[in-house]
């Protein structure tokens, strides 16, 4: 095991210089990135009061779901300190403070911070929410931690921010859409802007594993494998209500996003097909005889989740949020 671990370590300074190159194509200046005063309505405007008036009026619109949705998305962001802290357990990435991981992990939660806060402050106005209750909610997120079968392994940490900023990129973009077409256009520009932050995200640890791709083939793809066999679970997979068990919302939450479209089992293959697909598996040189078993699985996995996908009903709403009033 000790020597998996140094060679990790190894591969990540290898790979270190070639992501500083890249870093701020991935990242935008923090002068000039929007921030969530931007969108929101300005307290020390005369217009604050209409602004919020207009805001409440447009947020009427937004279907039971999609604020379920919304709240669940947000939560999710909330829980930033989970996920930098996380980060930082990862084998190579804290070894030297003022290194290029330590650099990238700081800047990205500084971008993805601002995303709970966005949308936090727009539930908070919407006069939908009942703001108690998601506080909670959010608290025992960051506090019940979350367990994703990765362990300090950078590999399998970095395939799992691949799929996963690619998940959050699909559901930010498509929240936008439906806002628009629920008539509320501030809301639909904010997630728009998120899903952008998302997307540049995903091409980032896209980046990193393909890199890692070209230097340990063989361990880069058991640890691809391994991650879809254990499946992606998503980082709010402990979500709770008050008075409920680690987890028991968060299959209440996914039912909502399945039934309006947001993010689908087909989704979930779709973006394993984009993984295979950016990271050449199929061409894949430099592998042992498990590596070309584990390449295959991976290959086959597609159509193996297809099928189940289609067999799969959409789930009725029957649940009840106490997230949300009324």
């Amino acid at each position: 095991m000790h020597f998996f671990e140094e060679k990790r370590k190894e591969v990540m300074s290898h790979i270190e210089p070639h992501m500083l190159e890249k870093m701020f194509e991935y990242l935008k200046p923090i002068d000039t990135i929007w921030q969530p005063s931007d969108f929101l309505p300005d307290a020390s405007r005369s217009t604050f009061f209409s602004e919020i008036k207009e805001l409440q009026e447009s947020a009427k619109g937004l279907s039971y779901d999609l604020i379920a949705v919304l709240i669940g998305d947000t939560i999710t962001e909330e829980a930033l300190p989970t996920y930098e802290s996380w980060l930082t357990m990862v084998e190579g990435v804290s070894d030297n403070e003022e290194g290029g991981w330590m650099k990238w992990t700081r800047h990205w939660t500084a971008e993805e911070n601002r995303h709970g806060d966005l949308l936090n402050k727009y539930l908070y106005l919407s006069g939908r929410v009942n703001m108690r209750m998601m506080e909670v909610s959010t608290q025992y997120l960051i506090a019940d931690g979350f367990d994703i079968g990765t362990g300090r392994d950078p590999y399998r940490n970095f395939i799992y921010t691949s799929f996963q900023e690619l998940a959050t990129n699909v559901s930010h973009r498509r929240v936008a859409s439906q806002a628009k077409k629920d008539g509320d256009t501030l809301l639909s520009k904010m997630c728009g802007v998120i899903a952008g932050d998302e997307a540049r995200h995903a091409k980032a640890y896209k980046y990193f594993i393909e890199k890692i791709f070209e230097v340990d083939p063989n361990e880069a793809m058991l640890a691809f494998e391994d991650m879809m066999r254990k499946k992606i679970v998503m980082p709010a997979h402990f979500l709770r209500e008050v008075g409920l068990k680690i987890g028991q919302t968060f299959g209440h939450f996914t039912d909502a996003a399945e039934r309006l479209g947001i993010y689908t089992a087909l989704d979930y293959v779709d973006i394993l097909k984009e993984l295979i697909e950016d990271w050449h598996i199929e061409s894949a040189t430099g592998l042992e005889e498990n590596g070309e078993k584990a390449r295959d699985y991976i290959m086959n996995l597609p159509a193996r989740l297809l099928r189940v996908a289609e067999r799969m009903k959409n789930p009725m709403l029957e649940y009840k949020f106490s997230w949300i009033n009324g």
